[in-house]
């Protein structure tokens, strides 16, 4: 496809995003109230349908022509706004079996049953709530301000991210030839940097990932007697020794690679000697051709091993999950970090001197292996709490990267307030980047009725009537909302403090000291007569906002189970390992 030219430059970037941004303080209890509502009530891959229908009412609410249940539990939401390009703003919902230890008031305590019927704890251990939060609090804002920008802006909240298969499920559900193609796409995660910061990084910035499931056959016996049997428990165990050999001694030193045996099953009782033994291997490369070397070691090691202990049959190797690498386009990443850069400051937004090893399923919206890709851009915003990131151990931002907490850690709790403002200015500066004109159009230039709806009715350019909603009825629970947000904004509570992102091997680039984060609205500070904001963040004055924010709809449906901690229950108990305690 042709190349999509960013619609204004920097400059005019960070005056639109000053101007929108001065709606956020209306909005934002709605947001943190629904990120704390998502935190206490998460949902595990593909059964994401409470979050999904909690998403559709406020996109639907808001203006946004809304369809669910693409590709299984994802959602859409179109709002076209005059010529210019098409732009996707993507957040997943997903949450991890994971049992939450953070302390936090609004804790999860859910449970669920996973693809495989074992009954797990769940959390938001990733910080999808926090990118769903944000998707939706950024669509309401554009929304709200028409008349700053131009174009189709295209929210796309996507399932099962965690299981590397959201992104194509939604693809093969037709989701560009049912909604459009978009001329660029972007995301962002949660990561280990201290709250309030942005890391891009141009080019690869997460590796490709896979995961094999392994069968190896042996034969059973009494364990007195093992020359009778052939031990599919040793066959096992030599196949893990000799993996660790494949990346020092098979991979050219100049590659990064990762090989690691997460999961090893064998047996029920010690004086049996099992028939089978079982291993999960997942393997980590910046590149495609190393991935490929790494997966034909690993079947050739399993091969040989069964072959030379004299396994009764070959062993069963199962590709299972596998993500490509998430390659941001150089050019659009330079020109949203320069965005993110006229509007929050140099100090708030860093560069990334070396990629991340996690994986992620975004790259897939890119369609890199097809003849027409769409150019796309990932970055990272901070969450770690500064209490936090300047107790961590280390004297360097890379030592204390792996002193914090982080994804899919049982104690991940990013800092709120910074982490879900830096966020909704992140997307809406991405998209403004693009949809952005040069001078602001009157407001009634701005409607979009008599666009076909993607349900097959008319789109209205209002938020739905009260009670009016565009997804299925369900008899409608109490929202955890209402009853979360008054605890939390009558007082500060200690354990805000959260705990957040570990990440060992994103590498920001970060100052030894970071910068407060934002606590308001936020611009830059102003260098001269009619110069756009520049420099660090600073409150806004007492500026009236420029039109009214759609209010957030109380999700629909049964909330999973999650009751608060028990009266008097103390969130920072010394139970809680460092650096939680004070």
């Amino acid at each position: 496809m042709e190349a999509v030219p960013q619609a204004v430059d920097p400059q005019r970037v960070a005056q639109h995003g000053e101007a929108v941004m001065r709606l956020v303080d209306e909005i934002f209890p709605l947001v943190e109230g629904f990120y704390v509502d998502l935190h206490r009530n998460p949902e595990l891959s593909h059964q994401e349908h409470r979050t999904s229908r909690a998403v559709a009412e406020w996109l639907s609410r808001a203006g946004f022509e809304v369809a669910s249940g693409v590709g299984g539990t994802g959602v859409v939401g179109v709002l076209r706004n005059g010529p210019g390009p098409t732009v996707m703003l993507r957040g997943d919902m997903d949450a991890l079996p994971v049992e939450e230890k953070t302390g936090l008031p609004y804790a999860s305590t859910a449970r669920g049953v996973d693809s495989e019927g074992n009954e797990v704890p769940i959390m938001h251990a990733c910080g999808h709530d926090v990118h769903t939060a944000c998707l939706v609090g950024a669509a309401d804002l554009l929304a709200s301000t028409r008349e700053r920008w131009s174009g189709t802006l295209m929210i796309v909240a996507q399932p099962a991210e965690e299981m590397i298969d959201g992104a194509q499920g939604m693809l093969r559900d037709g989701v560009y030839e049912r909604f459009g193609r978009p001329d660029i796409a972007l995301a962002q995660h949660v990561g280990p940097q201290p709250a309030g910061l942005i890391a891009h990084r141009a080019g690869v910035i997460l590796g490709a990932g896979a995961t094999l499931r392994v069968r190896v056959f042996g034969s059973g016996g009494h364990a007195s007697r093992p020359h009778n049997a052939i031990d599919p428990v040793v066959i096992a165990a030599s196949i893990v020794t000799r993996l660790q050999t494949v990346v020092s001694r098979e991979i050219d030193p100049a590659d990064s690679a990762v090989v690691t045996v997460g999961v090893l099953r064998a047996g029920n009782k010690a004086n049996i000697i099992p028939d089978e033994a079982y291993l999960e291997v997942n393997t980590r490369s910046f590149d495609e051709r190393v991935q490929r070397r790494l997966h034909a070691a690993i079947e050739r090691i399993v091969r040989a091993e069964a072959a030379a202990s004299g396994a009764p049959r070959e062993p069963e190797i199962t590709l299972v999950q596998q993500a490509g690498v998430t390659r941001n386009d150089p050019a659009h990443t330079a020109a949203l970090a320069a965005a993110h850069r006229a509007y929050l400051g140099d100090a708030y937004v860093v560069d990334m001197p070396e990629p991340f090893t996690g994986s992620e399923d975004f790259g897939d919206f890119g369609l890199s292996d097809g003849p027409d890709p769409v150019p796309y851009v990932f970055w990272f915003i901070g969450g770690t709490p500064h209490d936090v990131w300047n107790a961590a151990p280390g004297s360097t931002p890379y030592e204390k990267l792996a002193g914090v907490p982080g994804n899919h850690s049982p104690f991940f709790a990013p800092d709120r307030e910074p982490t879900l403002r830096v966020g909704l200015a992140a997307l809406t500066l991405g998209a403004l980047t693009y949809l952005g004109h040069t001078s602001p159009r009157p407001p009634a230039e701005t409607a979009t009725a008599g666009h076909p709806s993607l349900l097959g009715e008319p789109s209205a350019p209002v938020p739905a009537p009260a009670g009016e909603s565009v997804v299925e009825e369900e008899p409608e629970l109490d929202s955890t909302r209402d009853a979360d947000m008054a605890a939390l904004l009558a007082e500060e509570d200690p354990a805000d403090e959260g705990r957040a992102d570990e990440g060992r091997a994103d590498r920001a680039g970060l100052p030894q000291e970071p910068p407060p984060p934002p606590t308001g609205p936020t611009r830059g500070t102003d260098t001269g007569p009619g110069r756009p904001p520049t420099g660090p963040q600073q409150p806004v004055g007492p500026q009236p906002p420029t039109g009214p924010a759609f209010p957030a709809p109380p999700p629909s449906g049964p909330p999973v189970a999650a009751p608060p901690p028990a009266s008097g229950e103390d969130p920072l108990s010394d139970d809680l390992p460092y650096p939680y305690r004070e």
